[in-house]
């Protein structure tokens, strides 16, 4: 189920949602992002999040440590917190190690969700934004990538993100269950203050990993290849800015609160950078040289991944307000600055 059309009573696109609201993985990046907009809007929000990859300075407000794999704890969550949402971030992501483990993400990405859509219905919760992925898609046939493109993914992180949308699917069939699964592409940037932002271990992905070269905590930058058919030979990506896509979230709820049917959209920018691109925007931010040595290409990567469609702007009334580069990678030049400090 792609989209429905809101009913008569769904609120204006500036609405912002009711709680409380649950936030399964929110001491995370994106959650974390998610749940400072939830508190700045005035919305009583409570985190879940078992810190495997989170982090508890991250979260101020109430927390709850606990893993979605406890059915128990997830019981007490929702009696203690009685949510009138969710909005779910819990997941392994890891491309590389879910080729290497599957069961891992199979047991975390899928099994736990299976919980955590069995403790709402038992709550009688039914409204849920899920942190889905443009990896559902798979390597594309056509360029930009709507979502009317065939999801057909190509590693096992990707297919658990799938069967994760397939399970709401189902519910929202089964049991009136109502879904919102926004699919990320690029996710990049830190907050404007300078004070959250994006710190995983191990580090994957390229702006901080560009970064931390400027930082002095690595010698170089790796480029996987310049020969694509791209305009200098290096990969383009679709970047948007975290706090962008914590603004989605919200949207995306108040929508599905307000009586909209389940939806799927992208969250991208419709905007692609090279490789090379974005190690010259980091280069003129952070005033270093950033050596970067060129290696041979990564199995699987796609020479371009781009959003496309406007879904989003039409259901949500989304319009990402920091888009650019330079702007993106100063953000995340400025908390990684103050984190090393």
């Amino acid at each position: 189920m792609l989209a429905a059309s809101m009913s008569q009573d769904a609120s204006p696109h500036n609405a912002r949602p009711t709680g409380p609201v649950l936030v399964a993985g929110g001491a995370g990046y994106i959650g974390s992002h998610t749940v400072r907009l939830l508190e700045r809007s005035r919305v009583p929000v409570t985190v879940l999040d078992n810190l495997s990859t989170g982090h508890r300075s991250a979260v101020s407000g109430p927390f709850i440590e606990a893993d979605l794999g406890d059915r128990e704890a997830l019981a007490r969550a929702f009696a203690d917190v009685k949510p009138a949402a969710v909005i779910h971030f819990a997941a392994k992501c890891y491309v590389g190690e879910s080729v290497e483990d599957p069961a891992i993400y199979y047991r975390e990405n899928v099994s736990y969700t299976w919980n955590l859509l069995e403790a709402m219905r038992a709550a009688g919760c039914r409204d849920i934004v899920f942190s889905s992925t443009c990896a559902t898609y798979g390597s594309p046939t056509e360029l930009p990538i709507t979502e009317s493109h065939p999801q057909n993914p190509i590693n096992p992180y990707g297919r658990t993100k799938l069967h994760m949308e397939h399970m709401m699917q189902d519910y929202a069939r089964a049991y009136g269950l109502r879904y919102a699964a926004l699919r990320y592409f690029n996710a990049a940037g830190a907050s404007p203050d300078g004070d959250l932002g994006e710190i995983h271990q191990p580090e994957t992905h390229l702006i901080p990993l560009i970064l931390q070269v400027a930082l002095g905590s690595r010698p170089e930058i790796l480029v996987f290849g310049d020969d694509y058919p791209t305009r200098d030979g290096t990969c383009v990506r679709d970047y948007v800015h975290v706090d962008d896509l914590a603004d989605a979230h919200l949207r995306a709820l108040a929508r599905l609160q307000a009586g909209a049917e389940s939806f799927a959209c992208n969250l991208g920018t419709g905007q692609g950078f090279t490789v090379s691109e974005v190690i010259d925007a980091a280069r003129s931010v952070t005033g270093h040289a950033i050596p970067a040595h060129v290696t041979e290409r990564r199995a699987g990567d796609p020479a371009e991944l781009v959003s496309g469609g406007s879904l989003a702007r039409e259901l949500l009334g989304w319009v990402p307000k920091r888009p650019g580069l330079e702007e993106i990678v100063s953000d995340a030049w400025r908390f990684l600055r103050q984190d090393a400090d």
